[in-house]
């Protein structure tokens, strides 16, 4: 074990930084945190405050049964700073966690501001410190003199995915007299704002998407797109019904106008507590912001929608985490070196921030000189993405959201029309039984 220090860097305040620091400020370790806004800002980001939500405004499912409403449970019950802020700024989603996003964000700025264990430097990092325990948690917008720096410690050729963002419109653009509102299957109350398309409607507007023009995005015909956030015009080039099986299924949903289920439909989600601006639910898109008016204005209700923010597509960065990373999140070849978030190859809001408290927590633990007898394996999510992103098996390292995949086998038999449900109810217990024992652990070694 390394001797004891008392001061840890982190670079970058986004998602996963804010998480990193806030645990290892949590053990009395002081913490040096490096942001560069509001000096500069990567192209997706627009506010000066941390841990800015710059895609969806969606943390996705609540439920335990599922893995991302399994993970963010299992970091509540650790003491998470994300979670804190989003249970602070929920806005109603149905089945999923949504929060406002400025309230959100804002949250997190003031709990790091007004830590005294926390020492924000506002500067731009070009070179990864050498002395010390480091957290690079800058992010997959990760570029100049820093990302050079990177790719010479790592010594990968670089690797990236594009990425995109939905747009957002105004409530009061919206035409109520022809969306209506309502959730899928009646889950979570009448959260969603839904417009209606019948087939000829759906078809037009099909036509017009995929002969749309799309913004230059350099490099993204050699890149690969990632699943998760797929532009919904790549989507509509793989058939006339894709859509329809995707953001646009009408699956759950009766069109109150007619009565009955309608041939496709966009779902509409809040995006801020005054219910103010609401974005397309899965309508990531590179088309050029004029081809968005027109062609999403194609779409009953968004005829003359009023456009907040339009939908944009940037290019992510990530590093060959199995060749560097051991579970976690320490460089192999340089353990007093962690990566955290979307750099790693995690994908999402909440795994992002899963990353970076793993990552703080095991880097407070080493900096204390701590062995802890129990650590998070695969059996929780938690540990299940960092042993993923650290599976030297892998032979094509892509990024990976948050799924019962990869989390440790669960034995017994499930049988009948509720297996799968029971068996990822016993995962959940099984890993909250786990995050428990551990957080015991961890509480004592704080006191």
């Amino acid at each position: 074990m390394p001797d004891p220090v008392n001061r840890i860097k982190v670079i970058g305040a986004g998602l996963a930084g804010c998480e990193a620091a806030h645990i290892i400020a949590s053990f009395g370790i002081d913490v040096d945190l490096y942001e560069m806004k509001p000096a500069r800002k990567s192209p997706a980001h627009k506010t000066d405050m941390f841990a800015e939500l710059v895609c969806s405004n969606s943390l996705r499912a609540v439920s335990i049964t599922n893995a991302v409403g399994l993970l963010k449970e299992e970091l509540r019950r650790m003491g998470s700073l994300i979670m804190e802020a989003a249970d602070k700024a929920e806005v109603p989603a149905g089945g999923a966690l949504a929060v406002d996003r400025e309230e959100f964000s804002g949250y997190i700025t003031q709990k790091i501001k007004n830590n005294p264990h926390i020492h924000v430097l506002t500067e731009e990092v070009e070179t990864i410190p050498t002395d010390g325990v480091v957290i690079v948690a800058t992010g997959p917008l990760t570029d100049g003199k820093l990302y050079d720096d990177i790719m010479r410690l790592t010594g990968n050729a670089d690797l990236h995915f594009f990425d995109a963002a939905a747009p957002i419109v105004s409530y009061e653009s919206i035409d109520m007299n022809k969306a209506f509102r309502q959730s899928r299957y009646g889950k979570g109350g009448n959260d969603y704002i839904n417009c209606p398309m019948n087939e000829e409607e759906y078809k037009d507007f099909y036509n017009a998407l995929i002969e749309a023009e799309k913004a230059d995005v350099h490099g993204f015909d050699k890149i690969n797109v990632f699943e998760g956030c797929m532009p919904i015009e790549v989507m509509a080039a793989r058939g006339e019904d894709t859509m329809r099986f995707g953001p646009l299924k009408p699956v759950g949903l009766t069109d109150p106008n007619t009565g009955k289920e309608p041939y496709a439909c966009l779902q509409l989600r809040q995006d801020d507590r005054a219910s103010t601006m609401y974005n397309l639910v899965g309508f990531q898109t590179r088309l050029k912001f004029g081809e968005q008016k027109r062609v999403f204005g194609m779409i009953p209700g968004l005829e003359n929608a009023e456009y907040l923010r339009y939908g944009v597509m940037h290019r992510n960065t990530y590093i060959n985490s199995p060749k560097l990373l051991n579970p976690d999140y320490s460089m192999k070849d340089h353990p007093d070196i962690f990566f955290a978030g979307q750099i790693t190859g995690v994908e999402g809001y909440i795994e992002s921030a899963s990353s970076g408290f793993f990552a703080g927590l095991n880097a407070a633990l080493r900096t204390k000189g701590i062995d802890p007898t129990q650590t998070l394996n695969d059996e929780t999510v938690i540990g299940a993405m960092a042993s993923y992103v650290s599976d030297q098996t892998i032979t094509k390292f892509v990024p990976m959201n948050a799924n019962f995949g990869i989390v440790a086998h669960m034995p017994g038999k499930f049988r009948g029309k509720t297996a799968k449900q029971d068996k990822n109810a016993a995962i959940a217990e099984r890993s909250l039984a786990r995050i428990d024992a551990f957080s015991d652990i961890i509480n004592k070694i704080k006191i």
